[in-house]
């Protein structure tokens, strides 16, 4: 093996394993900031070390004993052991029992150190772009540069994002461990928030030049797969599977030959993944069975996935089942009510019982605040305008909607239907 493969090799088994060994490391040092310094030297060591003497057997295994060799010497060097026997002195008063350390170095629970870790990145306490980019950094193994590229900002907005979220952890005292009872259905929530937000920025970009981020949706589903993996009891984490499988499974049909978008009915469906979504759909069951064993309502996730669902089971696009997806929205409506949610059953019903139906509820929504800047509220209002033939309206509503939108392919997309339109044709 060659240097260059064994750095390519390295950079894979980074990827892989940075989430387990950082998660691993804070059940020791208690400190997320100190347990990545300590992953990143256990990544040098492999650096410098590997190329000589080749990848171990086991490297996962390999870069957790270097790097909790160091942790131990740093706690030592620093005396940070006594303070930690003191810390573990004043839990046990204070009847939070916390492992002794020579237990801890022991114990191989890595996956519930993985959930802990998942659960303390997307603390409610920290924002939500700071929630975003932490989990990027710690479970995703991405750089600070790659994620400030997959999200087009620069590079030291990012750094300062994870140095500030983690310095608020630290002062909000934020403990290393999975919630339990009603604190766990919330704070499962801003966990599932986080992914779905990374999948929903690589599906489809807010801005730039791309359609679509496929890197950000591979993360995202891999961090998904984990969490399912890890809460195997949890319908919702199911749900979002469910949901990210199947939209997914679309992904090569959603742009064209140049990049393109291409809408979901004029989407080759003999380009979509249909492993992905027999993946989905198994996810989706899974969801509904576990609520029904809890005598539950399906959450939004696991209906927003039955939605997905419906577009996957259909061959054709008139096969699709719009009143089964319109009653879904209106469900999830009374679930998590929203006016994003009313738009897209405005769409469902315009397919299901005609433009005019959807075009009503649309009207509705136009002087809803949250939507004033919202592109796709124009971009559907002159989609159910132009099917009507009431072309210079639609065509208003699409050069509205191509000045709100901040992505490139989009806003070409969105002129060239108002110049159809401006043509009187409904493209």
């Amino acid at each position: 093996m060659t240097a260059s493969d064994t750095h390519r090799t390295i950079e894979a088994v980074w990827r892989i394993e940075s989430a387990r060994l950082i998660a691993g490391l804070v059940r020791i040092v208690r400190d997320i900031g100190l347990a990545e310094e300590l992953a990143q030297d256990a990544l040098v060591a492999a650096l410098e070390q590997w190329p000589e003497s080749g990848v171990p057997r086991n490297p996962g295994a390999w870069l957790m004993a270097t790097a909790k060799h160091r942790a131990i010497d740093l706690i030592r060097r620093q005396q940070r052991l006594e303070r930690k026997i003191e810390e573990l002195g004043h839990e046990l008063e204070t009847e939070q029992p916390a492992p002794e350390l020579d237990a801890v170095l022991e114990e191989d629970d890595i996956d519930d150190d993985l959930l802990r870790l998942v659960f303390t990145a997307c603390h409610p306490v920290l924002s939500t772009d700071a929630r975003v980019a932490l989990t990027l950094r710690l479970l995703g193994g991405l750089t600070t540069k790659e994620i400030a590229r997959a999200y087009l900002v620069p590079e030291a907005t990012v750094a300062q994002r994870i140095v500030r979220a983690k310095k608020t952890l630290a002062e909000a005292h934020v403990p290393f461990e999975v919630p339990r009872g009603e604190e766990l259905a919330d704070r499962l929530s801003s966990v599932l928030e986080v992914i779905y937000l990374v999948f929903n920025e690589g599906y489809s970009a807010t801005a730039g030049d791309d359609w679509m981020r496929p890197a950000l949706c591979e993360e995202a589903l891999r961090l998904g797969r984990v969490l399912a993996g890890l809460a195997p009891e949890e319908p919702e984490v199911h749900g979002l599977v469910g949901l990210m499988e199947i939209q997914a499974s679309r992904s090569r049909a959603r742009t064209g030959p140049t990049g393109e978008p291409v809408l979901l009915l004029d989407q080759d469906r003999g380009r979509w993944d249909y492993v992905l979504i027999g993946r989905g759909l198994a996810a989706l069951e899974r969801a509904e069975r576990i609520t029904r064993a809890h005598g539950s309502a399906p959450g939004p996730y696991t209906l927003q996935a039955a939605i997905a669902a419906c577009h996957a089971r259909a061959r054709t696009p008139e096969e699709t089942n719009w009143a089964g997806i319109a009653a879904l929205y209106e469900q999830l409506a009374g679930v998590t009510p929203s006016p994003v949610v009313e738009l897209n059953r405005a769409v469902a019903l315009a397919m299901a019982y005609g433009p005019a139906t959807g075009l009503a509820l649309a009207d509705r929504l136009a002087d809803e605040p949250a939507l004033k800047a919202y592109h796709l509220l124009p971009g559907v209002r002159g989609d159910l305008l132009a099917k009507l033939g009431r072309f210079e309206e639609a065509r208003e509503e699409f050069e509205r909607a191509a000045s709100l939108t901040r992505n490139g392919r989009e806003r070409t997309l969105l002129l060239r239907r108002a110049e159809a339109c401006a043509r009187g044709e409904a493209s």
